[in-house]
């Protein structure tokens, strides 16, 4: 497999990039470390216009808000994937600005916030969100529209906030279940390129990646009857790896049909003409979408 599509796909699976630099921690210190006081939501500061350096329990996180903000509408959050930035969303944000109030945030080991002290994990990574969320919606509404590991995080994050998350947008998400789709998919005895991205996959899923995140699988939980799209690649990237590309995109594709668990009104479509980053190689898709479930969030809250 040439380097460069190996590398693709690696983003993909790991949602991070080859070759970031990598730091490890002793098992106590994974086990224990919580960097995060309980969040509490306090009114006060100015909303955010531009790019600022936030305080989330003492840490120092990269954010960025445009747009107007309409009374009861929701704030939109975009969230980066692996070993990316909010930089990478920021076409797709201007966009979406134009009608709607729009905040993007690098997660401690992205982009220009703070670096993690240890591991994280999704308890943590969570926390963080929950910070940015007080500062840039306050008590009101929040669609989140995450890709790959972003939005994997937000799907894991919304069962649990139904107060705040009123709707979902998931572009070609990392599975639920990823470290068992990956081993099952791609034997011990697999050998050359299959092998090497077998390997690279786990490594990064146990925490060494930018962010020291620690992915494990879990079940998809349901986060009420919110408005959730769930859209999948149409160009089949995994297919480059050897002999078992076929299986990755079809584990890949199952995937992506499991999150719509997360609401009885989940729905799924397919960016004909994109690979993993549906937000740049469609943006037309990912702005329809999002623009479709902020405005049935905003009716549903409306309605209650």
């Amino acid at each position: 497999m040439l380097p460069k599509t190996k590398t693709v796909v690696v983003s993909a699976l790991c949602c991070t990039v080859l070759g970031a630099a990598v730091a490890g921690c002793d098992g106590d210190a994974v086990q224990n470390w919580d960097p995060f006081a309980p969040a509490t939501r306090t009114a006060g500061p100015a909303p955010i216009s531009g790019t600022q350096r936030i305080d989330v329990a003492g840490r120092s996180v990269n954010v960025s808000c445009s747009g107007k903000a309409e009374k009861g509408a929701p704030v939109i959050v975009l969230m980066h994937g692996g070993g990316e930035t909010l930089d990478k969303m920021a076409a797709l944000q201007r966009t979406l600005s134009a009608k709607n109030r729009v905040c993007s945030y690098d997660r401690l080991g992205a982009g220009a916030s703070d670096q993690p002290d240890g591991r994280q994990s999704l308890s943590s990574t969570g926390k963080l969100l929950s910070g940015v969320l007080d500062r840039v919606a306050g008590d009101g509404p929040a669609v989140l529209a995450g890709h790959s590991l972003g939005g994997l995080i937000a799907a894991r994050y919304a069962p649990d906030h139904q107060d705040r998350v009123k709707g979902l947008v998931l572009m070609d998400a990392t599975p639920p279940t990823m470290v068992e789709d990956i081993t099952k998919t791609i034997p011990k005895t697999a050998t050359g390129p299959a092998a090497e991205l077998r390997a690279q996959t786990l490594a990064v899923f146990q925490g060494e990646n930018p962010e020291k995140l620690v992915i494990t699988d879990g079940e998809v939980r349901s986060a009420g009857n919110i408005p959730v799209e769930v859209i999948q690649h149409g160009k089949p990237y995994l297919a480059a790896v050897p002999e078992y590309g076929p299986r990755l995109e079809r584990a890949w594709a199952a995937g992506q049909r499991a999150w719509l668990a997360l609401s009885s009104g989940g729905r799924l479509s397919t960016a004909a003409n994109s690979g993993h980053h549906i937000f740049v190689d469609q943006p037309e898709v990912a702005v329809q979408a999002i623009e479709r479930v902020t405005a049935q969030a905003a009716r549903q809250a409306q309605g209650e």
